[in-house]
């Protein structure tokens, strides 16, 4: 009987051990949470927000242009004897690309020359006839019709050498056209003719192109209400000029590299496109080594002015609401926090210039955003200071 009743105290004693170890547990438990049971303030990164200034700039789609271009044309008409420049080469002003067969061009130099030289013997005889008639009509050795004649044959032979010697210079200069001269210095382009080829004065079809590339053009075209808020922004003095003579431009290559010269802005039009609303820009850029070449597309950078007072907030601290909205988390005194929709107007680097929502002097949470919940009690410090282990937590 003993050993029955043995048996049935032995379920209890488990049961009691059991629940004895659950409390020692659940003691434990209540002593991590710290007094009254709450959990410890959340650690999070602030960055305090601070005015600053900021260089604006306008980012603008364009393409590089020559800047100048010759398309070469012959002026007189012939056989071509010789191409005298290689495809893809650089040319100087005046330097011969092409001579055209200058025999006939010489002959009629020569006949003009000629032409010229009996006028001008026609002349001087017509001129000593009219001296002695000029002497005999004084006297009445000759009518006065007959010196009157001698004196428009005088005239008709100074025309006569007037017009020979114009014919000559005209004879001369379809001689130099024979020789088809670059007008301009630059880089010039493929031939489309060959030894042999017949040309006509002023055909439709160019010989070759000479293009200019040093310096070279960038046209880019800007909003005009991007162009009226500019405006009026320097005009305001929210805006303060980054230079006094011309904007500088930057270039951005289409490999994303960025030109390592600076041009300036050379040209704004004055009409505004009535298709797009758009005004035309016209930057001037060094291209010494000929890295710029025509047809590129690239991204002009405009300088506009400098924005004293802005305020920049991090990226990494501005999230989106499902209607698009920019929003920040800001810290506030006791532990508290609060959500504020800001509005970003471009993005500066890893930041972004935001025009409302928060001021100077506010701590905005950049470290720690997933440990926000309502009713939670933060700890704010610098985020310079936690982002290691605020990173390694994550």
């Amino acid at each position: 009987m003993k050993q029955s009743g043995q048996k049935k105290m032995l379920p209890a004693l488990v049961l009691g051990a059991l629940a004895a170890l659950v409390l020692g547990a659940c003691g434990k438990g209540g002593e991590g949470q710290g007094a009254g049971g709450q959990m410890p303030p959340a650690e999070v990164g602030v960055v305090t927000l601070q005015p600053a200034s900021v260089e604006m700039d306008v980012r603008l789609p364009g393409r590089t242009v020559p800047y100048a271009i010759a398309e070469i044309r012959p002026q007189v008409g012939g056989i071509v004897l010789k191409r005298a420049f290689t495809e893809g080469s650089e040319v100087k002003a005046g330097q011969v690309l092409y001579e055209i067969d200058p025999l006939t061009f010489r002959n009629a130099q020569d006949s003009a020359r000629a032409a010229l030289a009996r006028s001008e013997a026609s002349l001087a005889t017509a001129r000593l006839k009219a001296e002695r008639y000029k002497e005999l009509v004084a006297i009445k050795a000759v009518s006065q019709q007959d010196y009157d004649d001698a004196e428009a044959a005088l005239k008709q032979a100074e025309a006569g050498v007037a017009a020979d010697r114009a014919a000559l210079s005209t004879a001369q200069v379809n001689l130099g056209y024979a020789n088809v001269k670059s007008p301009i210095s630059g880089r010039i382009g493929k031939s489309s003719v060959t030894q042999g080829a017949l040309v006509t004065a002023s055909q439709a079809t160019a010989l070759t192109t000479v293009q200019q590339l040093d310096p070279v053009y960038v046209d880019v075209t800007q909003s005009v209400n991007e162009l009226a808020a500019l405006r009026r922004d320097l005009a305001s003095g929210a805006l303060k000029r980054a230079s006094k003579d011309h904007a500088r431009v930057k270039l951005q290559l289409p490999d994303g590299t960025v030109y390592p010269v600076e041009g300036k802005l050379a040209f704004t039009d004055v009409t505004v496109d009535s298709g797009t609303g758009s005004v035309s820009l016209r930057a001037v850029f060094p291209n010494p080594k000929g890295e710029l070449l025509p047809g590129m597309f690239v991204q002009a950078v405009l300088e506009t002015g400098v924005r004293e007072g802005s305020i920049l907030v991090p990226q990494r601290g501005v999230s989106r609401t499902q209607k698009g909205e920019a929003t920040v988390m800001v810290a506030l005194p006791e532990g508290k926090f609060e959500q504020r929709v800001v509005k970003t107007e471009r993005a500066i680097g890893p930041n972004w210039l935001v025009s409302e929502g928060v001021k100077a002097g506010d701590q905005i949470i950049v470290e720690g955003l997933q440990r926000l919940r309502p009713g939670t009690v933060i700890k704010p410090v610098p985020f310079a200071e936690t982002s290691a282990p605020a990173a390694a937590g994550r």
